[in-house]
């Protein structure tokens, strides 16, 4: 399913990408089972950085030897998704701090929102697992989602 990126107002851009509810997300009642949204999420956020910030994970990984592992998630379920509904997700940035960026993510089915999500991600170096400080390059970047 294809990102489209869309203006709130001149300065901020909110990325969007559509998610088909399969069978694996579901549980017997066929509902989506709650800790798929985590992993939905998680997807959600590795497509905003590949189609939006221009680098996959594994380039982040093995050529900048980063990664931005959630060390905050919390969750809020509106209104239960079931198998076959197309969900389209939205992400845009709350808050940054020296390491640390706070996610919004919703899923919608139409005009119903079903579950509104907050992530917070830090940039971490590979080299020794610790904390760095946003550069201004990813600063700029995070900065376009930002609400």
């Amino acid at each position: 399913m294809g990102e489209r990126l869309t203006n709130q107002d001149p300065c901020t851009m909110i990325f969007r990408v559509s998610k088909n509810v399969r069978f694996s997300h579901c549980d017997p009642a066929g509902i989506v089972f709650y800790p798929r949204y985590a992993e939905l999420c998680n997807e959600v956020v590795e497509d905003w950085f590949r189609d939006a910030l221009g680098i996959s994970f594994r380039a982040l990984q093995e050529e900048h030897r980063l990664t931005i592992p959630a060390v905050k998630l919390e969750i809020e379920y509106l209104v239960p998704s079931v198998y076959g509904d197309m969900l389209e997700f939205t992400l845009s940035v709350e808050a940054m701090g020296n390491s640390s960026v706070q996610l919004a993510v919703s899923a919608w089915n139409g005009e119903e929102e079903r579950v509104r999500i907050r992530l917070k991600i830090v940039m971490v170096s590979l080299e020794n697992l610790r904390p760095i400080r946003i550069d201004e390059e990813w600063r700029e970047r995070f900065s376009q989602f930002m609400r």
